[in-house]
């Protein structure tokens, strides 16, 4: 497992447990520091290079009404995104995705006959557990909240009958792709059509935006279906790269999340303040 960026991401979990603890305004750079056992100005630079913003910003996205206000200020109708550019030039900091799907007969199989490599790589988000096959990344877990064993049985559950082979050389360049937000990469989603449908109305959520389960399941023609929407994003097998971590219920609260609540705020929070930054 790469550990290069791992004392980065516990030291922004510790911060934002702290952020979440507190009962009063925006808290000084001093404490945040204090509290790290930092020096002020190794924290700020710290959190500038993990986010490109100051504390005192990044508190703003943590807020816990950051997820009201990314709705009201960025919801994304998913029918007109293309029509606007969003999902072209917005989606994802321009990462390239090339994605396809197996026939439901494949999917059926439960990956009888599929060879899927595996590895542990780091993200700003803690140890990330990829999965792939000669065609695409097929899973993507973060491990932070609940564990490295709890990831892969996780995500072995979902194809049990495939052959893994740990294997990260095979996945490396699109699992760096993926993680570092920059470069090609290309995804192999296993999933029923339903989910299928889903998970390619996820992918046009730009990054910095939000939208909600009902307008998912209006976009593909399902407006009934909400509940089953909601089930289908969170069996989303590839994290970050489709975001369900985009949508949001209808009051603005976060709903669930796959791989853990604080992930998923640390996930709009970081994709906020990116977006700001570079408007």
């Amino acid at each position: 497992m790469e550990h290069e960026n791992a004392y980065h991401y516990q030291t922004m979990r510790r911060a934002i447990d702290y952020i979440d603890g507190a009962t009063q305004g925006p808290l000084a750079l001093s404490e945040l520091a204090a509290q790290m056992n930092m020096s002020p100005a190794h924290f700020q630079r710290l959190f500038s290079q993990w986010v490109g913003v100051s504390p005192k910003r990044y508190q703003q996205y943590l807020a816990l009404d950051h997820a009201k206000s990314l709705l009201a200020d960025r919801f994304t109708t998913l029918e007109t995104a293309d029509a606007i550019g969003l999902s072209g030039s917005g989606r994802l900091h321009d990462l390239f995705v090339r994605w396809e799907a197996m026939s439901p007969g494949d999917f059926a199989r439960a990956g009888d006959g599929l060879t899927i490599n595996w590895g542990w790589f780091d993200s700003p988000f803690g140890p990330a557990l990829s999965m792939g096959t000669d065609r695409g990344i097929c899973g993507l877990a973060f491990a932070a909240e609940f564990g490295p064993e709890i990831a892969m049985s996780d995500l072995k559950a979902r194809w049990p009958n495939a052959t893994y082979i740990e294997n990260p050389a095979a996945i490396r360049d699109w699992t760096k792709a993926a993680l570092g937000l920059s470069g090609d990469t290309a995804l192999h989603m296993i999933g029923a059509p339903f989910q299928l449908q889903v998970w390619e109305a996820l992918l046009r959520i730009p990054s910095g935006h939000v939208t909600t389960y009902s307008e998912i399941a209006h976009s593909i023609g399902r407006p009934k279906a909400v509940r089953a929407v909601g089930t289908a994003v969170g069996r989303n097998p590839v994290s970050l790269l489709i975001p369900c971590h985009r949508a949001l219920r209808k009051s603005g609260a976060l709903g669930g999340y796959h791989w853990g609540l604080p992930v998923k705020r640390a996930l709009l929070a970081w994709e906020s303040a990116r977006a700001d930054s570079a408007a």
